[in-house]
């Protein structure tokens, strides 16, 4: 996204009126052009997980059938633990044939067919994460991945961190105008770019679990972030 600041007086070159993207500020001293990165951590609440079975059968329709029973399974479990059907979502559907390579003749053997099914939960809950991912297990997923910490609305952080970055812009620019023997500063030009990240996505992969020994899966939400990158220019005043 960019943004071009223009004084009221700028008057347009020539009978035909230009777009406000090509709007070119003509300046009379020299010009400064600092990027600022601004980084703004926050606590998440939202954090999304996936689950999924894969089961191997001898024939493609074997297979699927039963990765389809089994997959049922885990989708009732997942509405029963109150998570609206909208924040569940497939990912992937997947049959293939599955071979062994034999040493012995070094030929590839046939050993059957491989169906895997997979979704996509979010959570708006972070402190039931551990349960969820047990109870996806006790209900047959084979497959589980994340969680995946974010922001659902980010706006109110990046607004934090646009702030920050222009303020910090505006004061590095002042300062190599004073150290080139000017005293102000004529605003130019303002570029942004708008970027989010999340914690470190820890993978957590499953097989079967003893749940009532072993307890819910720990999980630690932590801090995430988001950043703008603010592109300015300014022109050196008297």
């Amino acid at each position: 996204m960019k943004a071009y600041f223009v004084p009221a007086l700028a008057a347009a070159v020539g009978a035909t009126p230009l777009s406000a993207a090509e709007v070119q500020i003509a300046a009379q001293g020299p010009v400064v052009e600092l990027t600022v990165i601004e980084q703004v951590e926050a606590d998440p609440d939202l954090v999304t997980v996936g689950a999924g079975v894969t089961t191997e059968a001898p024939t493609a329709v074997e297979a699927l059938r039963q990765n389809s029973m089994e997959m049922r399974k885990v989708i009732e479990r997942i509405k029963s633990l109150g998570i609206p059907e909208r924040d569940i979502q497939t990912t992937g559907i997947n049959l293939s044939a599955r071979y062994d390579y034999d040493d012995r003749t070094r030929q590839q053997v046939f050993r059957g067919y491989q169906a895997s099914n997979r979704v996509s939960i979010e959570l708006r809950n972070i402190e039931e994460t551990g349960q969820v991912l047990d109870a996806l297990v006790v209900a047959g997923a084979t497959d589980l991945d994340g969680p995946r910490f974010s922001l659902e609305d980010d706006a109110a952080a990046k607004a934090s961190a646009r702030r920050n970055a222009m303020e910090r812009a505006r004061d590095q620019a002042l300062e190599y105008s004073r150290l080139a023997g000017y005293s102000g500063l004529r605003l130019l030009e303002v570029n942004e770019t708008i970027s989010g990240r999340s914690l470190p996505m820890p993978q957590f992969r499953a097989a079967a679990m003893d749940v009532a020994e072993s307890g819910s899966a720990p999980v630690q939400p932590g801090r995430v972030s988001t950043s703008v990158n603010v592109t300015v220019k300014y022109e050196m005043t008297r």
